[in-house]
């Protein structure tokens, strides 16, 4: 079982978000025993919250609900997943600050599988316009898209 947290600050937009759309992916891919994703926030501001309400409506114009319920970051996650994959350098910062020693998972910027943006940030649309999170969304939707391909290669999995 391959497993993967994507991180950003508080956890209720942009890590959501690749978690709902890289559940589908894994889904329509048929690798659901394969592949475990989950998200996480570096921050605490929003532990036990639903994702963000302009998110969520952008997700489910896309035909995804979002249903995580916002989590810290936390030391066991760090030998609990394969991939942790933060959405902006600033948050990769402050994964690698609480990796604990010993601990290996891969850690890698979401963009790092952006075809256009290779290591650029994803932008935070918190408290944006509905053109932001619609951005928001296709950037990471993509970089999502590369992610699972090269996962399927790099493990070798088939649904």
């Amino acid at each position: 079982m391959v497993k993967v947290l994507f991180v950003c600050l508080g956890n209720i937009c942009r890590s959501p978000l690749a978690e709902g759309i890289f559940k589908r992916m894994i889904s329509r891919a048929g690798l659901e025993e394969k592949i475990e994703v989950a998200s996480a926030g570096t921050a605490n501001y929003h532990v036990g919250e639903l994702p963000d309400p302009n998110m969520r409506r952008t997700a489910s114009a896309h035909g995804l609900e979002l249903t995580s319920i916002g989590q810290q970051l936390a030391e066991g996650h760090f030998s609990e997943y394969d991939y942790i994959i933060p959405m902006d350098k600033s948050n990769l910062r402050n994964v690698l600050d609480a990796q604990p020693k010993g601990t290996k998972p891969e850690i890698l910027l979401l963009r790092n599988f952006d075809n256009k943006k290779s290591g650029a940030d994803v932008f935070d649309p918190y408290g944006m316009n509905d053109d932001g999170f619609e951005k928001c969304y296709k950037i990471i939707e993509e970089s999502c898209q590369n992610l699972m391909a090269y996962l399927i290669v790099e493990h070798k999995l088939k649904g």
